[in-house]
């Protein structure tokens, strides 16, 4: 078979389409930004509650230029007040210093403090294209660009660029550099074992982010602990020079009217402002302080995982969502297993935060949700297309209760909306309404098939009571089987359709006293009841597909309803074959009349027959 058949089409069709739909809303909802948003949300809420080391344990100080120095020396400083500052500075031993604050056009004096002191680092942007001071060395020049993310939050850094010109280089990291004497502090970047630290376009929480150069998560000390001074306290000379010595200075604005200033994930989640800011001077501290301890291996980093990782985790995560939507049949537990397993990844994924390694968490979650519940809309669809082809191949021909059975078990009966043909011991119970031509001929149609109908409607109630299923009806009677379509006990379908029969005759003298007081015609049964093997499943075509019984059982029990018909001196006669009554639990509480052993039409054996004639009390 070169393709696979329509049936086959429909029912892959069916087990993929609401995979790719939910894949198309993942990619939907990454590409959409979404995702990183409520990473990024989850990531400064974990800053929140990280406990942050201070910032006053390290060798960094600063010197901010507040309001109050504002108003003293007005703005912008005057060079000959900042070179005043340096000179202290320099005398007091810093190791480094670094003035945030542009002077592309420097006064002389500047000039000279540049020249006489090699640990002055002043600033550039590249970005906005504004220059170093003139005349500035090149290995005295540092850039102060950040790098900030969509919602305007600083939560990288950009620590360096590999293969610029030498003045190219962060601040932070000329300013380390200095302070240790050491101009290729650099080349450590290149070790291996922080490659994995460097930020790609799809690392941690992000999806497309622009990671050129070397960038990694800026992980930001307490706000506020780095000891800080105004520019008036040092020109006053009011800062211990013991507090100076061997320290790196760093020399920038933080009065809130030069809005030198940066949205911050820190107290994002305060009352007061949606966002906290953080003056730029600060900002550089951090991220000193960070490469500080990179480079001395301390532990308190924000590191990021390799993508690969998040390829695998979402790999486990389909497979489990697959296994939650699918295998779990009771919909009450999967969804709790679903939730619990949402519970679960961010725990996951907050815990890890709290230990310094960032995953993106909201597609993993999204990816478990979606995939879940693909997984219950595809058995929803195959449920109700289930139904719709046991409806079609048994119609209402079963109990409730077979039917509540083959229901559950319908995934492994049914093969491509099929019955696939199997062996069942069965009893069958075929049934005639006796002299039909007769009333026919004296009635309209309308009038025989309402009569034909006031019995069919109960002698199929008696059958479905008893477990059993009529599979077809013959125009004036019905052929009943008990035992299909799920295996049965073959004694317990021999008293099934006995007590069915039994039940017949008594129903059948209701049904009489019902007909006589409309005025219509009695009703009279032949019965007959044969047990054995027969062959059972679907059979026809697309357009026309019913239930089939075929076997020799079926044939033998239509005989034993029409032998000599003339024989019947009840309403409803019952024949049943030797092999049905050896399959009686209990015989002796049932009267039969042994008519012998009888030639079959179509059939080499005879078969030994009984009446059933009674119920011993």
């Amino acid at each position: 078979m070169l393709f696979p058949s329509p049936r086959r089409w429909n029912h892959w069709i069916s087990l993929v389409t609401p995979y790719g739909v939910a894949g198309i809303l993942l990619w939907g909802l990454s590409s959409s930004g979404i995702g990183e948003n409520l990473n990024l949300l989850l990531y400064d809420a974990s800053i929140q509650v990280r406990k942050a080391p201070s910032g006053i344990d390290t060798p960094i100080r600063l010197i901010g230029i507040n309001e109050a120095d504002i108003r003293r020396y007005r703005w912008p400083i005057n060079d000959r007040q900042l070179t005043a500052g340096l000179q202290i500075l320099r005398a007091a031993g810093a190791t480094a210093i670094g003035l945030d604050i542009y002077r592309d056009t420097g006064s002389a004096e500047l000039r000279q403090e540049f020249k006489q002191n090699p640990k002055l680092v002043a600033i550039f942007n590249a970005a906005e294209a504004i220059p170093a001071p003139p005349g500035t060395r090149p290995e005295q020049q540092a850039f102060n660009d950040l790098v900030l993310d969509g919602d305007g939050v600083l939560r990288r850094d950009l620590v360096h660029v590999d293969g610029q010109p030498p003045a190219y280089l962060a601040l932070p990291l000329r300013l380390w550099e200095k302070a240790q004497s050491n101009q290729q502090l650099r080349s450590t970047f290149k070790n291996p074992q922080l490659q994995s630290r460097w930020l790609t376009p799809g690392s941690g929480g992000y999806r497309q982010v622009d990671a050129a150069g070397r960038q990694r998560m800026l992980s930001f000390l307490q706000p506020g602990s780095f000891p800080i001074w105004n520019l008036s306290s040092l020109l006053d000379n009011k800062i211990p020079k013991a507090d100076l010595k061997g320290k790196i200075i760093l020399i920038g604005s933080v009065a809130p009217s030069l809005r030198d200033d940066f949205n911050t994930p820190h107290t994002r989640f305060s009352g007061a402002a949606q966002l906290a800011t953080m003056p730029g001077v600060e900002v550089h501290a951090h991220r000193l302080a960070a490469l500080i301890r990179l480079g001395h291996g301390n532990h308190y980093q924000m590191d990021v995982l390799p993508a690969f990782t998040e390829t695998i985790a979402l790999a486990l995560i389909t497979a489990a969502g697959i296994a939650i939507g699918e295998g779990i049949k009771a919909l009450r537990r999967s969804g709790w297993i679903l939730l619990s397993g949402e519970l679960l990844l961010l725990a996951i994924g907050f815990g890890l935060l709290l230990q310094g390694i960032w995953i993106g968490i909201s597609i993993p979650m999204t990816t478990l949700a979606l995939i879940t519940a693909a997984g219950w809309l595809r058995r929803g669809a195959a449920g109700q297309l289930q139904r719709r082809q046991i409806e079609r191949l048994l119609g209402q021909t079963t109990s409730p209760e077979v039917a509540a059975e083959l229901w559950k078990q319908r995934e492994s009966l049914l093969e491509e909306g099929r019955f696939p043909g199997r062996e069942l011991a069965v009893t069958i119970l075929f049934a005639d309404i006796v002299g039909f031509s007769q009333v026919a001929e004296g009635f309209q149609p309308a009038e025989t098939l309402q009569w034909v109908n006031a019995g069919m409607e109960k002698f199929v109630q008696v059958i479905h009571n008893n477990g059993g299923m009529v599979n077809k009806f013959t125009g004036d009677g019905f052929l009943a089987v008990f035992g299909v379509p799920l295996a049965q006990n073959p004694t317990l379908t021999a008293n099934q359709a006995l007590d069915s029969a039994a039940a017949l005759q008594h129903t059948l003298l209701e049904l009489n006293q019902q007909l006589l007081a409309e005025n219509r015609p009695a009703m009279k049964l032949r019965v007959g009841l044969h047990s054995g093997e027969v062959i059972t499943g679907s059979m026809g075509s697309s357009d026309r597909m019913e239930y089939a019984v075929i076997g020799d059982v079926v044939n033998v029990s239509s005989r034993l309803e029409s032998l000599n018909k003339e024989r019947q001196v009840n309403l409803c006669r019952v024949l049943l074959s030797k092999e049905t009554l050896n399959l009686l639990t209990n015989p002796e509480q049932w009267q039969f009349n042994c008519w012998g052993s009888f030639p079959l039409k179509g059939r080499e054996q005879s078969v030994e027959v009984y009446e059933l004639t009674g119920i011993n009390n």
